[in-house]
Parts: C-alpha cells; sequence; structure tokens
C-alpha cells in the first residue's frame, strides 16, 4: 500500500476507507477536502494548529543581503513569506519513542 517512507493522500484516503468505512471516492474528497481548507488557510496568512500533531506558521522574512557560494558575490534577497511547522510535544515525545 505505501511507498518506503512517503505517506500519500492515497495511503491516507485508504486508511479513512478502511477505519471509517467510507468509499475511496469519498475517502479521497475528504483528504483532499481537509488538505484544501489547510492550503486556503495559509494563503490568506492564517497559522493552522492540529492539536497533537503540530503548527503550520507563516512568517515574513525582511530583505537581506546573502552572499553567492560559488563567486562570493553579495546579492539582495527579496523579502518573502515562508511557512514553517513546529512539532507538538506529543509528535516529538512519539517520534523519538520509534
Amino acid at each position: 500500500m505505501r511507498s518506503v517512507g512517503t505517506l500519500t493522500r492515497a495511503d491516507l484516503a485508504e486508511t479513512i476507507n478502511r477505519k471509517m468505512g467510507f468509499s475511496r471516492a469519498e475517502s479521497l474528497d475528504l483528504v483532499e477536502a481537509i488538505l484544501g481548507k489547510m492550503s486556503d488557510a495559509l494563503a490568506h496568512g492564517e497559522n493552522v494548529k492540529i492539536s497533537g500533531f503540530g503548527s503550520f506558521v507563516l512568517r515574513d522574512k525582511n530583505e537581506r543581503i546573502g552572499r553567492n557560494p560559488k563567486t562570493g558575490i553579495e546579492v539582495p534577497i527579496t523579502p518573502r513569506r515562508v511557512m514553517t511547522f513546529r512539532a507538538s510535544q506529543l509528535l516529538k515525545e512519539r517520534i523519538a519513542k520509534g
């Protein structure tokens, strides 16, 4: 069912199908709806927090001077918005246990 090391949308839908009894199409629609809602919230500048899992946090980075590693020439890096993920304490503990 799963590729090694990667959890896919299809894997999530399959789990919903098996555990909740929804059809495969309904399960995939549910996964797509959840991911769509998360994407829309982030696109509108909202952070996304999933209790017990973690938070997707947006940060605005200011313009700054960077350096080309090959040539050493300084170049301006334009301001941009980046997304980071912060795992919850529960997730960190679960990962540490392996």
